[in-house]
């Protein structure tokens, strides 16, 4: 899908760095702005990193109205080859919907040496109940769901518009997703922040409880709300996210 006009701050980033990668994946509606300090914080660590831009983000809401979860898959499926084409070994970490499609290849991708998702989106029955309802009065666009950031005068690079078609491509994601949960059983360090007014904090403790790894912990973030990465929190993500990987 042809897009033009990329928004500046929402452009892909790759830092090389060593033969450990790591795929930092954003979230639904957002953009790389908010994975650009985790991406920067690892690649100080000497990994190699790379943060993709999901198809129809960082562009406009009309783009994103095209978009699949098809699509997003395709995104991070090519990201983490372009990883594996230098790398001896990747890790995957991902905020809200980033998180859903970390979850995602952790289920298609057992070679993977852990995952790290934050604030991961499985299962929003409000989002449900919400699309059912604007689906049903023909409605376009609704107010954007960015910028949930407890921390003073931070903003997410996010859209101000949601489309409503592109929830219900989410919803159709987290399904998938949650319903493979089990098949999981690499590393994970999952993050959760104890006030989310996005994603129910419910989830983490749902993909806590569901994945079969033997290696698996959850932090709770507890000074930041679900854009935990712009959040108060961040830094404390970057140390334990460097931590787990350097085992």
């Amino acid at each position: 899908m042809a897009e033009k006009n990329v928004i500046e701050g929402a452009k892909e980033f790759y830092f090389p760095g060593n033969q450990t990668g790591v795929l930092v994946i954003h979230g639904f509606t957002g953009s790389t702005q908010s994975m650009r300090f985790l991406g920067e914080q690892l690649a100080n660590a000497d990994f190699t990193v790379f943060g993709p831009r999901l198809i129809g983000h960082g562009t406009s809401p009309e783009d994103m109205e095209n978009a699949t979860y098809q699509d997003w898959i395709q995104t991070v499926e090519k990201g983490l080859a372009k990883l594996q084409e230098t790398c001896k070994e990747v890790y995957v970490t991902g905020l809200s919907m980033g998180g859903t499609l970390t979850l995602y290849l952790a289920e298609h991708h057992p070679e993977i040496k852990g995952i790290m998702p934050i604030n991961a989106a499985i299962h929003m029955p409000e989002m449900i109940k919400n699309y059912q309802e604007f689906i049903n009065s023909n409605t376009r666009f609704i107010d954007g769901i960015g910028s949930d950031i407890k921390k003073n005068g931070v903003e997410e690079l996010a859209y101000k518009q949601t489309p409503v078609k592109s929830m219900g491509e989410i919803i159709a994601l987290t399904k998938k997703v949650r319903e493979q949960l089990s098949t999981i059983n690499i590393p994970a360090m999952i993050f959760a922040s104890s006030v989310d007014h996005v994603v129910p904090p419910e989830n983490s403790q749902e993909i806590y409880q569901s994945i079969s790894s033997k290696e698996r912990s959850i932090v709770s973030l507890e000074l930041s709300y679900h854009v935990a990465t712009l959040d108060h929190d961040k830094e404390l993500i970057a140390e334990k996210c460097i931590a787990f990987i350097k085992g």
